[in-house]
């Protein structure tokens, strides 16, 4: 390897090094709350058939999407 891509590798791990400390600094200011507390579980049961009939249906109104 040349002086020039050793420096550059250098440089690029620095980079990532210090950008990851900015980023764990910046998310330190949001307050998460602890894992499984205060998160009330909410069970859902399956549909019967004539719900599923009942719910509305995305229309396109034969306009095709852009990919």
């Amino acid at each position: 390897m040349t002086d020039l891509e050793v420096g550059l590798l250098i440089l690029l791990i620095i980079g990532v090094i210090a950008s990851n400390l900015v980023v764990l600094k910046y998310s330190t200011k949001f307050k998460m709350s602890q894992f499984g507390k205060g998160h009330k579980k909410t069970e859902s049961k399956p549909l019967t058939p004539s719900e599923e009939n009942d719910k509305p249906q995305p229309n396109n109104h034969g306009k095709k999407t852009r990919k």
